[in-house]
């Protein structure tokens, strides 16, 4: 391992499904993840030398909640403390970009196997569930 470099908002459509397939298996399209990186509202990456390793990203209304997605770090990368720098950068930026004295909503979704990793920045679990469907765009 390298030196680790952190990036903002430079994370490419590449990169992202490189980096999602490294963990998720067949990542989404060229087309669809343009799209995404374009309208994400902060993106954070890290490199070791050239090589992306690790990558988060984060939407929201800037105001009153913010939604965590795609917190990845590459398999050997992993346990080496990289999804720590991810989440500490996002909660920087809601930090910085917040409206000070205010609480702000920040939510994510994770694996039952990651949710102990979550819980030591403080994010906690209700009683709500998730819903989701993969709607077929025709």
């Amino acid at each position: 391992m390298n030196e680790l470099t952190i990036q903002y908002n430079t994370l490419s459509a590449e990169e992202f499904i490189t980096l999602w397939e490294t963990v998720w298996g067949q990542g989404p399209t060229l087309e669809q993840t343009r799209l995404a990186m374009e309208h994400t509202l902060f993106r954070v990456s890290i490199f070791d030398g050239d090589t992306i390793v690790a990558m988060a990203r984060m939407n929201g209304d800037m105001g009153l909640c913010y939604y965590i997605k795609d917190v990845v770090v590459r398999p050997e990368y992993q346990g080496k403390g990289i999804g720590r720098m991810l989440i500490n950068e996002l909660l920087k930026f809601i930090n910085d970009h917040g409206v000070k004295g205010t609480e702000i909503f920040v939510e994510l979704c994770a694996m039952t196997d990651k949710i102990p990793f979550y819980q030591k920045f403080g994010f906690d679990s209700n009683e709500a569930q998730r819903l989701k469907m993969m709607y077929l765009v025709k």
